[in-house]
């Protein structure tokens, strides 16, 4: 192995580390919030894409997860800054971990990967460049995402809360 190989792979293995760490941060502050709750649900930790990757699932399919999620995800969106914000004041670092709750991101992720295939070949068929309605963050990387997997471009235009994606003929 050479010297710029070994580093690499220390520099990798150090990331994964960091990353782990930021899982057990996350899940021990949403362990707090679910017991205050007085909520079921365990945690499961991943890494996904240089990113941590918190789950809270119920074996029950237990409704009071969904308080969690709210209407289209605005409680889940401020439960991962929270969250965010504990990892940042244990690590001094920022995260960029995502929180996915009884399967509401995993859920959407599919929809949005779907919207933005279909938005690709109506760009296809019609040669003309088609908005989508305003996304989040989150929502807008997804959709990104399934675009460029369907070998065209998109770009986010707007504001704000307002931003949306634009996909764009080849």
């Amino acid at each position: 192995m050479t010297e710029g190989t070994t580093s690499a792979a220390a520099e990798g293995a150090d990331t994964l580390t960091r990353l782990e760490q930021e899982g057990e941060i996350a899940a021990d502050y949403l362990e707090g919030l679910l017991d205050i709750a007085d909520l079921d649900g365990d945690i499961d930790m991943d890494v996904e894409a240089d990113r941590a990757a918190v789950s809270i699932i119920s074996d029950t399919g237990s409704r009071d997860l969904q308080k969690l999620v709210g209407r289209d995800g605005e409680v889940l969106e401020a439960l991962q800054e929270l969250t965010r914000l504990a990892v940042h004041r244990e690590t001094g670092e920022r995260s960029r971990l995502m929180l996915d709750i009884a399967g509401y991101r995993a859920k959407k992720r599919a929809e949005l990967s779907e919207l933005g295939a279909k938005a690709a070949a109506e760009v296809r068929n019609t040669g003309e460049s088609v908005k989508l309605k305003p996304m989040t963050p989150f929502e807008r990387k997804v959709v990104h995402d399934a675009v460029k997997a369907a070998g065209l471009r998109s770009e986010s235009e707007g504001e704000e809360p307002q931003r949306f994606v634009v996909v764009l003929p080849a």
